[in-house]
């Protein structure tokens, strides 16, 4: 029935079924290759005992937090088997692995001898495109709460709904996932945003996950946005602003906290139309915490800051304005910073949008034609150094960067000063003004 199973994978099931025992491909393994995916670990259930397995293989190892499993490595093909520890019967042993799995459509087995064995209702679940719990026990689900954010994630990923009574579980249980570590908890997101559907982050406010996982995205659904510009509220246009990203997990994390400061600096004008003056910066500061919460790296940190900073500047179609945005943000993040912006325009009143993606087209030529002509728009492009003003008898630190940017400065307006000889005598001129002021 399933023709595209690793051939590694087959000939260990093979080795393990010529010594006299059984083996079947299970769990989410078989979910992906019912959906021709490719498995990048693949999960067997054996009766053959841990101490079989290991003489069997050569890269053996203990599969960490699961019971009676083995991971081996064969072929640069990783399999995670599950082995009949004592005398239970092999048949029951075979349901109690798949019941403890997480949902009923990773709750399959397979052999080429006795074809799917789906005790849970999976394959229905499968082609009905349904998730649902195998077990819709709150205690279960106060011992493994991931599994509620999880649901969320496969959703997204696979673009299936929950099941109505695993959704209504979800929602009663939904306080528990604070009990999860905060890096599972990104683990999930990130796979959320990076899906083809990362719209479904929406789920995470309908099932009540994100008010104890995300909070400050959380407010924002009860946030009104009344103004020309805007027909959703603030949560509703971020989950817009979200779902027109283009997959980049920094653009769609920026994309998802681009407007948390709306809630805090919301304003209502004599005529009730509402402004967020400054909100890009309750926003970044907001992110800020965020960001350190869920551990992104420093690079990872200053990158989405750095979007959801500058998300709402109108960046003029003009070489100085361009040039000047670039040397902030680099050109790679210059190229996402005009990704977000469209993003974020097209969530809002599409009355608007033609003219806002042509002007962002226009600073986005701007910009290709800046680095194929190789004009200068960074620190590093200007015609002398540190050393160069080190040698000028600049002192290290505020002096020696600060001269560097306003060089710059000149050198945005006019390129053709990028010259070491001017641009010492420049350095000269300001070291001598400077001082002369002491």
């Amino acid at each position: 029935m399933l023709n595209n199973i690793n051939d590694t994978v087959l000939s260990s099931i093979e080795k393990i079924n010529r010594l006299g025992n059984r083996a079947y491909i299970a769990g989410n393994t078989v979910r992906e290759l019912l959906s021709n995916d490719t498995s990048s670990v693949y999960i067997l259930i054996t009766d053959a005992s841990l101490k079989k397995i290991r003489t069997m293989f050569r890269r053996v190892s203990e599969c960490v937090d699961k019971r009676n499993c083995l991971k081996v490595i064969e072929n640069q093909t990783v399999m995670e088997i599950y082995c009949l520890l004592d005398s239970t019967d092999f048949d029951t042993f075979l349901r109690n692995i798949l019941s403890n799995f997480d949902f009923t459509i990773n709750s399959m087995a397979y052999s080429i001898k006795d074809g799917i064995i789906d005790p849970l209702g999976g394959l229905d679940d499968f082609n009905n495109k349904l998730i649902r719990f195998t077990n819709s026990s709150e205690m279960v689900l106060a011992e493994k709460t991931i599994r509620m954010l999880r649901a969320v994630r496969y959703s997204a990923q696979l673009n299936f709904t929950i099941e109505n009574s695993s959704a209504q579980l979800i929602k009663k249980c939904s306080m528990l996932i604070k009990r999860a570590s905060n890096d599972k908890i990104r683990e999930e997101l990130d796979k959320i945003l990076l899906s083809n559907t990362p719209e479904a982050v929406f789920q995470l406010h309908t099932l009540g996950l994100m008010h104890y996982i995300l909070p400050e995205v959380d407010i924002c659904f009860s946030s009104p946005q009344r103004n020309k510009y805007h027909i959703y509220n603030v949560g509703e246009h971020i989950v817009h602003a979200v779902k027109n990203s283009p997959n980049d997990l920094i653009i769609r994390w920026a994309a998802l906290l681009h407007d948390i400061g709306k809630p805090n600096s919301k304003s209502i004008d004599a005529n009730g139309i509402i402004h967020f003056y400054g909100h890009h910066r309750h926003s970044v500061r907001l992110a800020s915490d965020i960001l350190r919460k869920f551990r992104f790296d420093s690079q990872q940190q200053r990158e989405i800051l750095l979007l959801i900073e500058n998300h709402d500047v109108r960046i003029d179609a003009s070489l100085i304005a361009v040039k000047k945005m670039m040397s902030r943000t680099g050109p790679d993040l210059f190229s996402k910073l005009l990704l977000l912006q469209e993003a974020d325009n097209k969530a809002k009143n599409h009355k608007y949008l033609r003219d806002k993606l042509i002007k962002i087209n226009e600073v986005r030529q701007l910009s290709l034609k800046i680095i194929a002509e190789r004009q200068p728009y960074r620190i590093s492009d200007l015609a002398l150094n540190n050393r160069d003003l080190s040698a000028l008898g600049l002192r290290a630190g505020h002096e020696i960067s600060d001269t560097l940017q306003s060089l710059l400065d000149e050198v945005l307006v006019n390129p053709e000063l990028n010259t070491k000889e001017y641009l010492i005598s420049q350095a000269k001129k300001i070291r001598n003004k400077k001082r002369s002021r002491k």
